[in-house]
């Protein structure tokens, strides 16, 4: 007797998913440089960046760390990634503002190479930014959580986030913006390092206000199903604690 295997729903999902990738900077500042840069980032290094071929998502300030920016760029695929970044960093604009941003980093090597986790999850593009100098401050809270995974755990960990932590999260007041994980591609501009050889899960959630987070984070620590059926088994994919970072968007962000 002949037995037939099929694809999971699970795996047929994961086939489908877009060629999209998604790059998470995250950057280590010299003191009290954090401003400079994101003035000139701001300014001069959003539109030019998408002139050549990418999309600058967001971009924000580390609230519980003052010499850390961080942001976010997506790009069509690999190889107009690489075409994109050849573009804008051998192009004019680069050449005028590098010495100036470079000099606010102590480090700028810190960067996930990422993709949506489902097709439908590309993360939510704003219609239209304020232009440069507007003097924008938002109120809203966006907390990135980056999962380090054990070995070959990613598809594991995609369901059980799916079918447990989600639908937690969900009910104790996060808003998902974004759910991604590692692409494992080699590097096709390898001018500009990522960390390669990373297994990671990372999920973006916003908030209207810093306390709503309070609320949330205090909703599940009260939560009987968070920590006896969703905390101690989510331990268990993983090789580190996960890493999360309180995120404010500067006033000309895509993700507000």
């Amino acid at each position: 007797m002949n037995t037939l295997i099929t694809e999971s729903e699970g795996d047929q999902r994961r086939k489908a998913r877009t060629e999209t990738i998604i790059e998470l900077r995250r950057y280590r500042l010299h003191p009290e440089k954090r401003e400079e840069l994101i003035s000139l980032f701001d300014h001069q290094l959003i539109e030019t960046q998408e002139e050549a071929g990418m999309r600058v998502v967001g971009q924000f300030r580390d609230i519980d760390n003052p010499d850390a920016f961080v942001w976010l760029r997506q790009f069509e695929s690999m190889e107009a990634r690489a075409t994109a970044l050849e573009t804008f960093y051998c192009g004019p604009t680069w050449q005028r503002y590098s010495a100036q941003a470079n000099a606010t980093m102590r480090n700028s090597d810190n960067v996930l190479l990422l993709r949506p986790w489902q097709t439908e999850e590309n993360l939510p593009r704003l219609q239209r930014r304020p232009a440069p100098g507007t003097i924008v401050v938002f109120g809203s809270l966006f907390v990135c959580s980056i999962c380090y995974l054990k070995p070959s755990g990613e598809s594991a960990f995609g369901d059980f986030f799916e079918q447990k932590v989600k639908p937690e999260i969900l009910k104790a007041g996060a808003e998902i913006v974004g759910v991604m994980a590692s692409e494992h591609s080699r590097n096709t501009w390898p001018r500009l390092p990522v960390r390669e050889g990373e297994n990671v899960f990372v999920w973006l959630s916003r908030f209207s206000h810093v306390g709503d987070y309070a609320i949330y984070t205090g909703r599940l620590e009260q939560s009987d199903t968070w920590r006896n059926a969703v905390a101690s088994k989510l331990d268990t994919f993983l090789w580190r604690p996960v890493e999360t970072s309180r995120l404010t968007p500067t006033a000309r962000s895509g993700l507000r």
